[in-house]
Formats: C-alpha cells, structure tokens, sequence
C-alpha cells in the first residue's frame, strides 16, 4: 500500500481533547511524531464553549482550603448521578485520572487554574470543580494550543479532515484517509486517536438518538456531526450511551450566551410565563432542562438577587450579560415581574412561598438547597434550554482503546472526550458539571499516554 506520509501517532480533532493527547504523547519522548488533524479553519471545539470548568478529586488546590477528598469518593457521586448507568471502571479511571490531570495542566502545562470554592455544583459533595481565572473554556483551549505551538514534534493541521480509517487484513488499524485543502491523503499510523467530539450539530443523527430534545437549540461547536461513529461502524467498532446528552437549562436567548447555574446553587430560583416555579432547580441544569422545555413558550426565567448577582462576576459570561444590561433589575418581585412581562401576582406568590420554603429547608418538589432568602433588589432573565453535546459514543476500555462488538480491543484504536462513551450514562439526569470536559482532558491524557508507552515499548522490544 502506498503512503503520503508515515506518523507516529494521528489524532482526529484539535479540540480539547485531541489537544490533550498531542501534549501528552509528544512529550513521553521528542522522537516520537504526532499530527493533528482538525477538519474545520480553528481551534475551538466545545472546549472553547465551556465554562472551562474540570472536576478533580486529590489535588492540592482541594488540601490548600482543608479538603482531603479521594477519587473513590468523586466516582460514587458519578455513578449515584447517573444511577449506575455508566461502566463503573471508566468512572474510576477517569476519577482517579483527574487529580494528576490538573496539576499536570498547571505544573507541566503552565496553565493557570484554581479551585471554584463559592458554591458546589449538583451532586458533588465537595468543592472540586478547577477552572481557569476567566472561569472560560476559550482561555483553556488558547493555553492548550499555545503549548502546541512550542512542540516540534507536534503538528497541527487546520482544514484538514480525517474521513476514513485504513485497517489491514486482521481488521488492525494502520492508518487514516485525510481531505486536505490539496486533495486527499493517506497517512501511515501506529496509533490513531479519535478526538471529533459527538454529533451534536449533526439534526438527523440528535433526532434519532435523542428526539426527546430534538428541537432544543444546540449550543455547541459546529463541527460535532458524528464523525467517530461514522468511522466506528465502518471498523466494527461498539457503541454505548447514543441516548445520554448534557442539555442546559439558562442559555440567554436574547443574547446566545450561557447564565451560570450559580444562580440556582447560590439561592435563586426559576419560574415559566406565570410567574410559577416547576421543578427542583438544584437537580441539574442537565435533566431540568427538559422541563424548561415543556412549559409554555419553551422557555424559564431565573430570579436572583444582588448579593448572588455580585458573587457571579467573576464568571466571564456572566460578567458580559452583566455589562450589556442583559439582566432586569427592580427593588420589588412585582416590578420585576412587570419588567420580565410575567404574571405579577404568579410570581409574588411563587416568591413569597419560595422564601417559606428557604426558612424550612425543603419545597414541595423535594429541593433541599436554600443557602438563603433574597433580598432586594431583585434580578431576573428569559432563558431557554440548549443542547450543549452528547454523550455517548465508542465504548472505550480504561486505556481509552476503542472496543468492537465482542468486546475485544480495535488494535492501535483510541477514542476520548464526545467521541467516546462517558461517564454520564444513558440519559440526560446522569450528567454531572465537567463530565463532558474531565472526559475531553481525562481521557485524551490517558489516550495519549498510553499509545505513546506503547509505541516506545514496542521499538525497544524490536531493538
């Protein structure tokens, strides 16, 4: 078979993922040549969109304010999450992964992040969620791409997509076909990493895996169509969890930009056209958002106060809707009401009751968070529910090599981040903050780790 090129290791999309796995193959061994391979014009990726926020268990920044957590503990929260629904070994892989993951970000990397310690995001029990100052994935994905950029042995490829993987007769995979701006290409490759994400952006493929939230507005990157599972069928290659998703409860229609769920997990609270809540808030912004969707209009309106207003700042999308006066502000919940064009009677009831309910502890849909009762002045806005990406793809092994339907190992075949199956289960309610991103860097690390050890231990034997 005739080559264009021959690689080391090839990796499929230059998100946050793919990026992960090129740093941390290239740097097992400078003779190792790593290509990246991104099929749109930019570096982005659902990376990019996040709030930059990574989920780790056992750090220092934890011990620095006197939490001692173990990785044990961070995958019993996973797996009560998504009620057992995900492979209990990837779990506590990816958890035990995730403490060495971020200090590797920062002492290896020298990416700035630090521990979120305002307010724990649902189901976790401890403070845990690293992010960086900006509290942007934009900034992660900038850092990580710069750290690229200083590799020799990393080469980064826009416009240049892998559409087909090359398997030898014993169905191993050898290499990868790749469209580049110059005609197509085939590369030779002991390794091949699939970083593509899932298939977010892809209507027909959401329409029939999760047709639930079908015609919910998606907010991820644009190039998520499905591409790993495009190539994983055509290898025979399993799948697991195509229905699970990480939708959002609190996009900014008006604006298109995402409104922390800090305003429920600070105390605020979330009412439909009537001025009436629906739901526990402080389930998940995941699974709520269903519910969002179900009322009128398919839309919510979040209400807050000022002292949570300020506590959110901090959070670079929070802090833009804020200087472009995205957020109504009234001294009273009725002029608020009038403000947001609600029922002004609905949601003076809905907050009177609501403050009852933060005296008791306990409402009457089972939500126990009341860290406080609001007080004026009051803020609200009209949001809507979004798909952010799936969740469900390859099934993976705990080295991240992709498995066919017998289970067996797809030799030189790895997967992580969308374009593998996660941790968050089957369904909407088993997404837990960071799952999407720990998977992205988790397993994009351990891809990486892995087929560049293997590489290197396969050349020494062979010497």
């Amino acid at each position: 078979m005739l080559w264009d090129a021959e690689l080391d290791i090839v990796i499929a999309g230059a998100g946050g993922c793919g990026l992960a796995a090129a740093l941390a193959a290239a740097e097992k061994s400078p003779v190792l040549e790593v290509a990246v391979f991104e099929k749109t014009h930019q570096v982005m990726g659902n990376t990019a969109s996040s709030a930059g926020m990574i989920p780790a268990a056992g750090t220092r920044f934890q011990r620095d304010i006197g939490i001692w957590e173990t990785y044990e503990e961070m995958a019993e929260d996973i797996l009560k999450k998504n009620r057992s629904e995900s492979d209990k070994a990837l779990v506590l892989a990816l958890s035990k992964t995730s403490g060495p993951l971020v200090e590797w970000l920062v002492d290896s990397l020298g990416i700035e992040l630090s521990l979120i310690s305002e307010f724990k995001y649902p189901g976790q029990r401890n403070c845990r969620m690293h992010a960086p100052k900006s509290r942007s994935g934009m900034e992660l994905i900038r850092s990580l791409r710069r750290k690229v950029s200083e590799r020799d042995n990393i080469y980064l490829l826009l416009q240049s997509e892998v559409t087909r993987l090359i398997a030898n007769e014993r169905r191993e995979i050898i290499g990868v076909e790749v469209q580049t701006p110059d005609g197509k290409q085939r590369i030779r490759a002991n390794k091949v990493i699939l970083a593509t994400n899932g298939f977010g952006a892809n209507k027909e493929m959401v329409r029939k895996y999760i047709p639930e939230f079908a015609d919910a507005l998606y907010f991820g990157y644009e190039g998520n169509t499905g591409d790993a599972i495009k190539m994983g069928e055509q290898v025979g290659a399993d799948f697991a969890s195509l229905g699970a998703y990480q939708g959002h409860s609190a996009v900014s229609e008006t604006h298109g930009i995402l409104v922390t769920w800090g305003t429920i997990m600070l105390g605020g609270f979330m009412v439909n056209e009537e001025g009436r809540r629906f739901g526990d808030e402080s389930q998940g912004y995941s699974e709520f958002a269903m519910l969002v969707l179900q009322q009128s209009g398919k839309h919510g309106y979040l209400i807050f106060d000022h002292e949570i207003y300020s506590q959110l700042l901090s959070i670079e999308d929070f802090k833009n809707l804020a200087e472009i006066d995205a957020f109504k502000i009234a001294d009273t919940i009725e002029e608020l009401g009038s403000q947001l064009k609600l029922n002004p009677s609905g949601l003076q009831h809905t907050f009177e009751d609501f403050q009852q309910c933060a005296e008791r502890g306990e409402d009457q849909f089972g939500r126990k968070l009341f860290p406080k009762r609001l007080a004026p002045p009051f803020y609200g806005i009209k949001v809507v529910p979004a798909l952010f990406h799936t969740q469900g793809g390859l099934k993976i092994n705990t080295n991240a090599q992709v498995l066919n339907k017998q289970g067996e190992v797809i030799v030189n075949l790895y997967a992580g981040g969308g374009a593998a199956a996660g941790v968050s289960g089957n369904h909407a309610y088993g997404y837990m903050s960071g799952n999407g991103l720990l998977a992205a860097l988790g397993f994009g690390k351990i891809a990486g780790d892995h087929a560049a050890t293997t590489i290197l231990q396969e050349r020494g034997a062979n010497e």
